[in-house]
């Protein structure tokens, strides 16, 4: 279903406390990756697109950077976030504003992240105010969740896909899930590239498993945008349907694959162009070798 970008950055703030119980986090790999790669650390300074509950904002912290900003447009959000984060004095600016609004200081940034948020933003001028934002030579990471792996889906997962198609305007699309996900990472890498702002760019997926039993699964399902977008009714009967599926076939607890990809990119350190330039100017220069007398 097809949501627009600024209505559905205001889906999920509704109950902040069951939203952070019920999503998951992200794998501790994920993290180590941002560590060893992109300077998360002591020290750095870092902005956060959308935090949400603080999922990753609060690994973020626990790795003692100097200064992090937070990007979240969602007052109700931001409420949980001020009340809820364990934040070192001076440590933590919230600016409550759409991404596109927000003022964020140019060539200041060591890392910029976003946690299963960034596809609410317009990707290619979003990108671009990214790069701005970053000292050349810092690093943009996004990564999301997908409480399914397409590559070994679950008897849950297809125990469920009937409740899903019988939902007004669903049905199966006629591209293979796994074709759509490979399209949707390609599509992720070609906007990176055509910005022109980004290099060593890499993509990585992680893979895990939840057990959630029937009332957390639940709760879940109805934090998806695509159920909190159906009218009042359907949507209950919807997650009802769902409960009663996981209590009378999975015994009221069900193994969930979890599939996290991780996209991370370096700011350029010089405009692409000059980069060209020195490259030709160091092929066509003659190189001499000096020999052993």
């Amino acid at each position: 279903m097809a949501i627009d970008r600024r209505r559905g950055r205001r889906l999920f703030g509704s109950d902040p406390a069951t939203f952070d119980r019920v999503r998951p986090g992200y794998p501790p790999a994920l993290y180590r990756v941002l560590e060893r790669r992109c300077g998360l650390g002591a020290g750095a300074v870092v902005f956060e697109i959308g935090a949400g509950s603080g999922k990753a904002t609060r690994e973020i912290l626990a790795r003692k950077v100097r200064r992090l900003t937070i990007v979240e447009p969602d007052p109700r959000f931001v409420r949980f976030l001020r009340a809820t984060l364990h934040r070192p004095r001076g440590v933590v600016t919230f600016v409550p504003k759409a991404f596109e609004d927000a003022l964020l200081e140019p060539g200041t940034y060591d890392l910029g992240l976003a946690a299963t948020s960034f596809h609410w933003l317009r990707e290619r001028s979003s990108l671009r105010k990214i790069a701005r934002s970053l000292r050349p030579g810092g690093w943009w990471a996004s990564f999301m969740n997908f409480s399914n792996d397409s590559k070994r889906p679950s008897a849950f997962y297809r125990a469920v896909s009937p409740l899903w198609d019988a939902l007004p305007g669903a049905g199966r699309p006629r591209v293979p899930r796994r074709t759509r996900n490979q399209r949707f990472r390609t599509a992720r890498v070609d906007a990176l590239r055509a910005s022109g702002k980004f290099d060593r760019i890499a993509v990585e997926e992680f893979r895990s498993e939840r057990t959630l039993d029937t009332p957390t699964l639940v709760g879940l399902y109805s934090t998806f945008s695509e159920v909190s977008t159906l009218p009042g009714p359907v949507r209950r009967r919807f997650l009802r349907d769902v409960g009663e599926l996981v209590d009378r076939r999975f015994h009221g607890r069900v193994r969930i694959p979890m599939r996290t990809t991780l996209y991370t990119a370096r700011r350029r350190t010089a405009p692409l162009r000059a980069r060209v330039r020195r490259t030709q100017r160091r092929v066509s220069r003659p190189r001499t070798r000096s020999r052993a007398p």
